[in-house]
């Protein structure tokens, strides 16, 4: 029997996980940092430059990254900040700076962000991954144990600790 990795991660990429690694590629800044029709209406709406240029960037590093920083402007590299002002025509990218003297204004945007791209919060949909990553690991085997998963709703084997 083969035994499986328990970590995965070096020490460097877990204290570096869900942060900005460096400098972003071009071909990244042009995939995750475009602001399309929707993006654009999204910042339309707000005030002063700081607020469109700082919500764009948690916009667009909740994409890039897949979560929300603590800091929104926590490790953004200079390029993000200068692409997304160039698509916003803000002649100064360092304006941003002022996006973040108010948390609460980071905090609400971000909730706006959640609610138009649909996002929930791990915690909410723990449980349902953890059934939904279980019946996929019995469907990547064979036919057999598919059926059998189905057939009976439980462990193949008969000697699983999920049984009820």
């Amino acid at each position: 029997m083969r035994s499986m990795p328990v970590m995965f991660l070096s020490d460097l990429e877990a204290a570096s996980y869900g942060r900005y690694g460096g400098s972003v590629p071009r071909a990244d800044l042009e995939r995750f940092f475009y602001l399309d029709d929707a993006g654009q209406a999204l910042v339309a709406g707000l005030r002063g430059d700081h607020n469109r240029l700082g919500f764009s960037v948690q916009l667009t590093t909740a994409r890039y990254i897949g979560r929300f920083l603590a800091d929104p402007l926590e490790g953004v590299p200079p390029e993000v900040t200068g692409y997304l002002a160039g698509q916003l025509q803000i002649a100064d990218p360092s304006y941003v700076k002022k996006y973040a003297q108010r948390q609460q204004t980071h905090l609400d945007h971000a909730g706006k962000i959640r609610k138009a791209l649909k996002l929930k919060d791990f915690a909410q949909v723990e449980a349902e991954l953890a059934v939904y990553a279980g019946r996929r690991a019995w469907v990547t085997g064979t036919a057999r144990r598919r059926s059998s998963l189905t057939r009976w709703g439980g462990c193949v084997s008969g000697m699983c600790c999920c049984r009820g």
